[in-house]
């Protein structure tokens, strides 16, 4: 397998519709073991397959020392609500106030193929649902205001062409 990296905003990737996993092999699981060290490197707490140039059902979340791995997740059920600052490893320097639900199930698969259900609530139900949102092409800034989502795009685009500019040097 082709090394991964990190796909930053407006690469195309981000916005594609992703594939079912169907076959839980060494692909998968070496899939996996990249997007844990690429999301590691980056210092994130989750990664999705798209952000690593991949179009397939699977993020990864560490939280607590501990690492979730959601192939082909489906969201079962959510309930009540809570406000918090997100930011994406896809837009860097581009925070913003999200609505999410603060307890959610899920049904997903190891890398096994064996199916769970899985039940969490506040950051953890927050980070599973961002990643989830990019395996659906859902990106931080479509939770952002038109306003909001306007200033950090350009925000984006300034910093790329400094870093250009910076580079060039």
């Amino acid at each position: 397998m082709e090394s991964l990296r990190l796909r930053v905003f407006p690469d195309p990737v981000l916005r594609e519709e992703t594939d079912e996993v169907d076959v839980f092999d060494k692909d998968l699981a070496d899939l996996v073991a990249e997007m844990v060290g690429l999301m590691r490197i980056h210092d994130g707490v989750g990664l999705a397959a798209p952000q690593a140039g991949v179009s397939k059902r699977v993020a990864v979340v560490m939280y607590e020392e501990k690492l979730h791995v959601l192939v082909n997740p489906v969201l079962l059920s959510s309930e009540g609500e809570h406000e918090a600052e997100e930011g994406c490893l896809s837009f860097p320097g581009i925070f913003g106030t999200v609505k999410r639900p603060s307890r959610i199930t899920i049904r997903h698969k190891d890398l096994a193929g064996v199916e769970h259900e899985t039940t969490v609530k506040n950051f953890l139900a927050r980070a599973f649902l961002h990643e989830m949102d990019h395996l659906e092409g859902r990106l931080l800034i479509d939770h952002f205001s038109p306003m909001k989502r306007t200033m950090a795009k350009k925000k984006l685009m300034k910093d790329r062409r400094a870093e250009k500019a910076e580079n060039a040097i």
